[in-house]
């Protein structure tokens, strides 16, 4: 498994640092080391979707997960996005649930959530890769210092960014956020074990694009 990025040129330059580090080293080679003895989503090509999908001059949203779906077909690089066909993962069908009740959008055939991201929703996994059926396999192995340099990056470079942070891990991640410059919004995680808790009824989708009007951006077309 090969994890060269190929970023744009506007990503190198904001990451290049990143990719001379030590632990960037150790993490290829655990990496190159788990892909000799077991099957790990999602494929090589697919790990930075996100930065692939979304430039860094468009980012508006940043929505962030922990890491990849675990099951075959699944992950395609985007924190609760699936491939088109496969059924939606429990998480994924309350997003849309709550999406449909904050702002009336059909529930989507496809998974997918590609439009999102080119419309300036940075959907980035914590932890970008993961070992087939066993969920967070690979936490803990340095992309967690990765992702948290591209937060800290996203939240010094630019202004006006909605960060919505779903569960304590990701709410743990506001640390790395400017509060000044920028929206924070928490809710708890849209898994089934704690979607009841507060995720239903948070409004992620019309808060965010409030903020967006406010500041002049152009709102984010939500419905798929």
């Amino acid at each position: 498994m090969t994890i060269n990025p190929k970023l744009s040129d506007a990503w190198l330059d904001i990451l290049a640092d990143e990719f001379q580090k030590p632990y960037f080293f150790s993490l290829k080679e655990f990496l190159l080391e788990e892909k000799r003895h077991y099957k790990v989503y999602p494929k090589g090509k697919d790990i930075f979707s996100a930065f692939h999908r979304t430039p860094f001059s468009q980012i508006k949203v940043v929505i962030l997960g922990q890491d990849p779906y675990h099951g075959a077909g699944q992950a395609h690089g985007l924190c609760f996005s699936v491939q088109d066909g496969v059924v939606h993962p429990p998480s994924l069908k309350n997003i849309f649930k709550e999406l449909h009740d904050d702002i009336g959008c059909d529930i989507p055939l496809s998974g997918m959530l590609t439009h999102w991201a080119e419309e300036g929703v940075f959907l980035l996994n914590a932890v970008l890769t993961v070992r087939a059926s066993e969920a967070n396999s690979h936490r803990g192995k340095g992309w967690e210092a990765f992702t948290n340099a591209v937060i800290k990056k996203i939240s010094e470079r630019k202004e006006h960014v909605v960060f919505i942070l779903w569960g304590r891990p990701a709410q743990m991640k506001a640390a790395l956020i400017d509060e000044k410059k920028h929206l924070i919004l928490k809710a708890p995680h849209p898994s089934p074990l704690s979607s009841f808790r507060g995720f239903f009824g948070s409004k992620p989708f019309s808060k965010t694009n409030r903020y967006l009007k406010s500041q002049g951006i152009e709102p984010i077309r939500w419905c798929l």
